[in-house]
């Protein structure tokens, strides 16, 4: 489904760019690359120290809007100034009840910006304050919206289940990234998320070749923020359980959070110093090559004491396409892809000894490391290419665009 003119795009999202989410550089670039116009919306300026190469090919614009030291004369003269360029204003900031001022004051920004710059529909990414905003510019400008959920915007302890429904009743779309994400909202919010439909997360493949994994030096790798639901403190334990068992092995740890210290406290207390080394955050071309030269990817997923725990995680995707076996566990969406014994080992959540004995699989068996890895490519190339998952957003956008519904945006849900 194409139309003449595609409709104009407004993404909004918390922090662009941010290094942990390349999926959304990888939804928009394959969107340009189908010849379609977009801006990137930013709430928040950037605060990570490395990002992904791909950003360079991001043409979009970028705008950041206001939001920090908001002063209560700048909120009412924004609201002034911008209610003689949105009709309805006034009226309209029923639909910010229970906002964030913050959230409001950005959100007119972005309306007027939508409409100044001739945008057709807002598209967020986390059901959190990103289409917070997204919700309110749209019914202050007239326009649709829709959000991607993905894993602690569903989860997470923080989560207001009457926000979170009225979201997704007011959306004209709702897309989530995975099947157990998908059964989880219905199951929850029941007829409100009759809508919602599951795109996963695509990579771009051509940056990702497969090289079969036969003959690799015995590297564990792990990537990720070093936060609790990552499970890295697992594989800490398992590392230990593989040296006493006289294994051969070293093991990397890619990322930088907020466990970074008691990471190091517990490699210390294991005495692992000479096997594990934690690299910090690195550029995303480096961790392409690393994970091309790991004979096994671990990703022992948990989920945290807080409810928060990883959707699908690029990352994972990324080794599964590069050909480099994976261990993880069945947190959320990950069993769709990392499917045990035939795309790769499934072990149980926070369980050391288990993930250590599939490590050991993996690091002492080539033929089981090319066939879990072959199969793995298959399945990515097969339901995550993301040029065929965007090209599935964009009839979305296209469907819940169209001015010939002759509705209001926040009536194109009951009308679907």
């Amino acid at each position: 489904m194409s139309p003449a003119k595609p409709p104009r795009i407004g993404y909004v999202v918390k922090r662009y760019p941010r290094y942990s989410e390349t999926f959304i550089v990888n939804e928009i670039l394959a969107h340009e690359a189908a010849g379609w116009d977009l801006e990137i919306f930013a709430l928040r300026p950037p605060v990570d120290t490395h990002f992904q190469d791909a950003l360079a090919r991001v043409r979009a614009p970028v705008t950041y809007l206001p939001g920090s030291g908001l002063k209560a004369t700048d909120f009412w003269q924004s609201l002034e100034a911008a209610s003689a360029e949105l009709p309805g204003l006034w009226a309209k900031l029923e639909a910010a009840r229970g906002e964030a001022p913050r959230d409001v004051h950005a959100a007119v920004h972005l309306a007027r910006a939508a409409r100044l710059r001739g945008l057709t529909h807002l598209h967020a990414h986390f059901a959190s304050s990103a289409t917070s905003v997204a919700r309110m510019a749209a019914r202050f400008a007239d326009l649709p919206y829709s959000f991607t959920a993905h894993a602690k915007d569903i989860f997470h302890e923080s989560v207001d289940p009457a926000d979170f429904r009225r979201k997704l009743r007011e959306a004209a779309a709702v897309v989530t990234v995975s099947d157990f994400n998908l059964a989880f909202l219905r199951e929850r919010y029941g007829v409100d998320a009759r809508r919602v439909a599951r795109i996963y997360n695509g990579l771009d493949l051509d940056r990702f070749p497969f090289s079969a994994p036969g003959e690799r030096p015995p590297e564990i790798l792990a990537v990720g923020r070093l936060v609790e639901k990552k499970g890295f403190s697992d594989l800490l334990e398992a590392c230990a359980h593989l040296r006493d068992r006289g294994v051969s092995f070293s093991c990397r740890i890619i990322g930088g959070g907020d466990l970074e210290a008691a990471l190091r406290a517990r490699i210390e207390r294991l005495d692992l110093g000479a096997h594990v080394c934690l690299s910090g955050p690195r550029p995303q071309r480096e961790v392409i090559e690393r994970l091309r030269r790991a004979a096994v990817f671990a990703a022992p997923c948990v989920v945290g004491s807080d409810g928060n725990r990883d959707g699908l995680p690029t990352v994972l995707l990324e080794a599964m396409a590069l050909g480099t076996p994976c261990v993880s566990t069945d947190v959320t969406g990950i069993p769709e892809a990392l499917r045990d014994g035939e795309t790769g080992l499934q072990v149980p959540r926070r369980a050391p000894a288990a993930l250590a004995d599939a490590l050991a699989r993996l690091l002492s068996d080539a033929e089981l490391r090319v066939r879990l890895a072959t199969a793995a490519r298959r399945l990515i190339e097969t339901s995550f290419d993301v040029h065929r998952n965007a090209a599935r957003l964009r009839n979305l956008f296209v469907r819940r665009s169209a001015p010939d519904d002759a509705l209001p945006f926040h009536r194109l849900a009951e009308a679907s």
